[in-house]
């Protein structure tokens, strides 16, 4: 119980600082903005697309797949 005990108390505590997010997503523009639409296609893909959208996906990968190969 005692290791329990110090494992608690070395926890660090989350602090929101703006002025860091702020520089992070000023330096970040691009990679924010990619993470952004990755999350997007994520979601859409797993909740809201039809089969038929799935398909057209699909193709849509294995064309750029195919490109990327020649």
């Amino acid at each position: 119980m005692k290791e329990f005990r110090q494992m608690e108390e070395k926890k660090r505590k989350a602090v929101y600082n703006p002025k860091a997010d702020k520089l992070w997503n000023e330096k970040n523009k691009q990679y924010r903005q990619y993470l952004n639409k990755r999350s997007a296609t994520k979601n859409f893909i797993l909740k809201l697309a039809t089969n038929e959208d799935i398909k057209l996906v699909n193709d849509w990968l294995n064309e750029r797949i195919n490109s990327e190969e020649k």
